[in-house]
Formats: C-alpha cells, sequence, structure tokens
C-alpha cells in the first residue's frame, strides 16, 4: 500500500528506525506494542493521536488494528508516532463588551385628581309575584253506549201457502214484508232446532201441498172429461 500524503509541512516526529526495533522486539516478546496515528483518517472516523496495536513490522511498514477498527491496516513508519499528540488547547473566548448603562431622570409629574367616592346602588325591592289561580279541572263526561235495541223477526203464511218474513228493530213498527219460498222457511226452523216451529211450519206446508195435489187431481179430470166430450162430438185428430 502506498504511503499517504500528509498535508500541510512534516510533522517533528515519527518512527525512528531505533522505534522500528523497539517495537519489533515487543511483539516478539509477547508484549502489547502501541503506537498513535499523526493525521486523521476521517473515512474509519479516526482523529489524529489515535492509538492503533501493532501486529507485525516489516522493514519500514508496520501491520496495526486502530482502536475501534476491526481490521489490520499498513502504515508507513513517518505517518506513526511513539508517543500521543498532545490536545491542542483552546482559545479563550473574547469576553462580550460591557452594555452602557444610561441614567435618564424623570421629572415629577403632576399630583393624581382626589378620588370621587362612589355612588351606592340601592336596590330596589321587586314586586312580588301574584298567584294567579289555576281553574279547577273539569271532570270529562261519560259517555255511556247505547245497547242495541232487540230485533223481532216474524214469520208470516198466507192462505194460499205464501210466505213473508217482517223484521222490527225495538219498539220501532216492523218494516215491509219481504216474500220467501216455503222450503227456505223450512230450512231456516230446522236449523234453529225448535220442534214447535217445526210442527207449526210443516204442518202448513203439508196441508198446502196436500191441497195443491188435490187441485192436481180435479184438474185431471176436469181435462180427462173434456177430452171425452170432444171425442163424442166426432172430433178428428
Amino acid at each position: 500500500m502506498p504511503p499517504r500524503r500528509r498535508s500541510g509541512a512534516a510533522a517533528p516526529d515519527h518512527l525512528t528506525a531505533e522505534n522500528l526495533e523497539t517495537l519489533a522486539a515487543a511483539i516478539a516478546e509477547g508484549k502489547r506494542a502501541t503506537v498513535y496515528l499523526r493525521e486523521a483518517m476521517p473515512s474509519l472516523g479516526l482523529e489524529a493521536g489515535a492509538s492503533a496495536k501493532v501486529i507485525s513490522v516489516q522493514g519500514n511498514t508496520l501491520l496495526i488494528r486502530p482502536k475501534g477498527v476491526d481490521d489490520e491496516l499498513p502504515f508507513e513508519a513517518e505517518e506513526l508516532l511513539m508517543r500521543r499528540i498532545p490536545a491542542a488547547k483552546s482559545a479563550p473566548a473574547p469576553a462580550a463588551p460591557a452594555t452602557p448603562v444610561v441614567h435618564q431622570e424623570i421629572e415629577p409629574g403632576p399630583p393624581p385628581a382626589p378620588k370621587t367616592p362612589a355612588a351606592k346602588t340601592v336596590a330596589t325591592p321587586a314586586p312580588a309575584a301574584t298567584a294567579v289561580p289555576k281553574p279547577a279541572a273539569v271532570p270529562a263526561k261519560r259517555t255511556s253506549k247505547k245497547v242495541p235495541a232487540g230485533v223481532s223477526v216474524t214469520i208470516h203464511a198466507g192462505a194460499d201457502n205464501d210466505w213473508s218474513v217482517t223484521v222490527a228493530h225495538g219498539a220501532k213498527r216492523p218494516g215491509k214484508a219481504v216474500p220467501v219460498s216455503p222450503d227456505a222457511v223450512e230450512r231456516a226452523v230446522r236449523e234453529l232446532g225448535e220442534e214447535t216451529a217445526i210442527e207449526a211450519v210443516e204442518s202448513i206446508i203439508v196441508a198446502a201441498r196436500n191441497l195443491a195435489a188435490a187441485r192436481v187431481d180435479e184438474l185431471s179430470r176436469q181435462l180427462e172429461d173434456a177430452r171425452k166430450a170432444l171425442e163424442a162430438l166426432g172430433a178428428v185428430e
């Protein structure tokens, strides 16, 4: 590795041939040999004067391991020192100039005006609110539910076997009679199951049925007599 260039003028000290022999002898005896960097190495984070352990000495080249670096690097004797470089003393900071003090005379102002006593505020009592009596609650009127009046259903049977039904609501007069058929009346009373009503209706219907049958027989007989009379007169068929 070529020797690193040194910036500025030559350093007053570096490793000499005698130093190299001393370091080589210490390594041979198993002792720790330490040197110091003359210049900083920003790429490795090393400052000037950083210590390094000497691994081996070969002629004018030393293989060292700087503190904080896990690697062995070759350096020339002119780049190393046997003692640490003393830290440069920082120059004291210049003292800040004293701030001039300005004295200002304050003339007395006019005397304060006399205080005027504050007017006392007399609280006027508010008139008591007159209680307004609440109107008495009016009891709600109870509306009685009207019970529906009774209903009367009347079945009429005429002499000619004509049937009709009338309906009356309560005490009102019954309405107009509505004609119904005898068989409808018979079915209705049978659904009611009232034996007296069933017998009364059936008796009227049976009597009307017998009367109608007798009427049919009479008309049939009269028709037969008329046919015979027509034949006796020699009517041609």
